[in-house]
């Protein structure tokens, strides 16, 4: 461990034996502070949403073909052209200093050894360009939260592209904190640097931009959100952009007619709106709306390699999440995260050979059972 501003950071590198992803919730607990455990783990307010999310993985079943003659079957994807090992994916969390003392970048090393893709985050404790070139040419996508100084938003945008970023996932669910009754409790705040708004505000006096910072980090972004801001973005970036938050198929339209070429159907794992739907639940009807006008990436749950395939048999094309990632970063640094996605793709493999599909595209023309 090392100490940052009077916090334990994990330096743990080294494999993991996972045997199942809900099981490294409760071995993170053991070496985080709690303050940075809950901030990880928890929701907003009673949770009830956040439960729910994986819960909800049981509202359809998986109807197996055992006389289809499968074998070995192959998980190898790709998205904007961008071949990938796994349909499995990271989604952008926030601070990952309060995990693992190397943070994003081991993350990035971590991921790119899955032959899969991260998604790094506005309020990253590593710059843009220190977790793309920990990564090695692995596809990275960039998320941003929307700035209501459209000078910094422009100024992370330029940063993207020039690191190698290959697309823009701006997150909408994010005008205003969800109530984190936990971290209100532990009266949390960031113990590491935000340091892509330091690199912003470098020159103006401003140093440690985030330290000490609880949820009031989140006043300057912008407080409503609208088509011609999705527009101005688009207009201003030559990367595909992707829509992130979206949980009803109008708004998956409203984004696309905007000229958003991804869609993210995501409830923030639970972490913002409380008493909203499953994302799970949502998926299908968002999928049957967008057509297959553009990608779907979904999010909000995922522990099981059989929550992976029905959610691509519900009509996404990746599937990202993040909290086990972190948890295997705490508890392994870089070698964590490449185990705890391996292991998860490992239990996708065994439900698609058992359900008789053999690719990706047979998985999402699977049939569910409800």
């Amino acid at each position: 461990m090392v100490v940052v501003n009077g916090y334990e950071l994990s330096e743990r590198e080294q494999h993991l034996n996972v045997v199942n992803l809900p099981s490294l919730e409760k071995l993170a607990k053991e070496i985080l502070p709690k303050d940075s455990f809950d901030f990880i783990r928890g929701g907003s307010e009673d949770e009830w949403t956040l439960r729910e999310n994986t819960i909800a993985f049981n509202h359809t079943q998986i109807l197996p073909h055992v006389l289809s003659n499968i074998g070995n079957p192959e998980t190898k994807t790709s998205i904007f052209g961008l071949p990938l090992d796994t349909p499995i994916v990271m989604a952008p969390a926030a601070a990952q200093g309060v995990a693992h003392a190397r943070g994003e970048v081991a993350t990035a090393e971590g991921m790119a050894a899955t032959g899969s893709l991260m998604t790094q985050s506005t309020y990253s404790s590593k710059l843009i360009a220190e977790a793309a070139e920990a990564g090695h040419g692995a596809p990275q996508f960039f998320q941003l939260y929307l700035s209501q100084d459209d000078g910094l938003n422009k100024f992370l945008l330029d940063k993207a592209a020039a690191a190698g970023i290959k697309a823009i996932v701006i997150t909408t669910d994010l005008t205003t904190a969800g109530y984190r009754e936990s971290d209100v409790v532990n009266d949390f705040h960031f113990p590491v640097p935000m340091a892509n708004l330091e690199d912003f505000h470098v020159g103006s006096g401003q140093s440690d931009v985030g330290v000490g910072h609880g949820k009031d980090v989140f006043d300057n972004e912008a407080h409503q959100i609208g088509i011609a801001d999705i527009k101005r973005v688009i207009d201003y970036t030559d990367l595909p952009v992707i829509i992130k938050g979206i949980q009803t198929p109008e708004d998956a339209l409203l984004a696309i007619s905007a000229g958003a070429q991804g869609i993210w159907v995501s409830n923030h794992g639970g972490r913002q709106l409380n008493g909203g739907p499953a994302s799970i639940d949502v998926l299908q009807g968002i999928a049957t709306a967008v057509n297959h006008q553009v990608p779907i990436i979904f999010d909000s749950g995922v522990r099981r390699g059989s929550h992976v395939f029905k959610a691509l048999a519900s009509g996404a094309d990746l599937v990202a999440l993040a909290r086990p990632i972190i948890y295997g970063l705490a508890l392994g640094g870089a070698r964590g995260v490449t185990d705890v996605v391996n292991h998860l793709n490992h239990e996708f493999k065994i439900t698609m050979q058992l359900a008789g599909t053999k690719t990706i595209a047979d998985v999402q023309q699977t049939s569910l059972v409800k």
